[in-house]
């Protein structure tokens, strides 16, 4: 019986990573360092540390991040094993996922990473622009308007949200678009606030946006604020328009506009708990004679609610 025992030549100290986030700084040093996955995940086992290969891949995309103990562990063994200066990749995770009184204390919140599959990147993009405010603002009305160009693309995306407040001084909401084609969208207008800070995730196709209210509200003061994003130049194909919900919402309503010249065959409004649970069909939607359908319902529970369609 033989064993082999790993074995690889010692190299010279890297420079601290340059890149600004976690999962960059990851994969520039993966990538300086010249090892695969399998590698890192083998090289973590010898050490005792046991991190999964899926783990490991989704921490260098962004998908998540590191945060409980024996996550951190690790972290700071790939520090040494990919040769990097101590605390350069623990530093850049930033604080923990919000998890304060708020999220507690709202019925049926539901966490990022359960309703996507960039959570990582958004919890990152928000940890860039404000601090944590999680549930402090109630929706009590989402009005949204998509509109499908002519070549079945999308052009933009309309938000009118009615809020209020659930303490005081709250100011401000952060508004955050995907595309599952990896397109970033422009926040092209707003109304009834200022734009404040933006943060985008070209990877992942995730853009946030600051959007600065008028003055602090008071506990139980409402509040109206409009926003669109869009695509200055041709936007990506289209077949589907969805919404995150994290906490619960009293109406929603969504409208998809088509262009006359790209009218799909079938329209559905769908419904996903949970982005580990396949989208489900609730039913069928009939286009308008003014080539829309709509969605509209009040309490809705917190998970993933839009709609889809269909072209010949």
């Amino acid at each position: 019986m033989t064993s082999t025992i790993r074995t690889e030549a010692p190299a010279a100290r890297a420079e601290a990573p340059t890149a600004s986030s976690f999962d960059e700084a990851l994969r520039g040093a993966i990538r300086a360092r010249g090892l695969s996955l399998e590698r890192l995940h083998a090289r973590l086992a010898d050490r005792g540390i046991r991190v999964s290969l899926a783990s490991l891949s989704n921490w260098q995309r962004g998908r998540c991040r590191p945060e409980r103990s024996q996550s951190l562990h690790a972290v700071r063994a790939l520090e040494q094993i990919l040769n990097v200066p101590q605390d350069s990749l623990v530093t850049r995770l930033g604080p923990p996922r919000p998890r304060g009184r708020w999220v507690r204390h709202v019925p049926g919140a539901l966490p990022y990473r359960d309703l996507c599959e960039v959570s990582g990147s958004v919890d990152r993009l928000l940890g860039q622009i404000a601090p944590p405010s999680d549930g402090q603002l109630e929706w009590l009305s989402c009005h949204e308007r998509m509109f499908v160009g002519p070549d079945r693309e999308e052009r933009g995306i309309h938000t009118r949200l009615v809020l209020r407040a659930r303490a005081d001084g709250v100011d401000r909401h952060v508004a955050v678009h995907y595309n599952e084609r990896g397109r970033l969208a422009d926040l092209a207008q707003t109304a009834y606030c200022r734009v404040g800070r933006m943060r985008t995730d070209p990877g992942s196709g995730v853009s946030a946006a600051e959007l600065l209210f008028e003055r602090s509200l008071e506990r139980g003061e409402t509040y109206v604020v409009e926003y669109e994003f869009g695509h200055e130049e041709h936007g990506p194909l289209s077949s589907t328009y969805r919404r995150w919900f994290r906490f619960p919402v009293r109406e929603f309503v969504l409208q998809v506009h088509f262009d006359p010249a790209a009218l799909p065959a079938r329209c559905y409004r769908d419904w996903q708990p949970n982005v580990s649970t396949p989208a489900s069909d609730v039913q069928e939607l009939r286009l308008t004679g003014w080539h829309t359908v709509h969605m509209a319902d009040v309490d809705l529970r917190p998970g993933v609610h839009g709609i889809r369609w269909e072209w010949d």
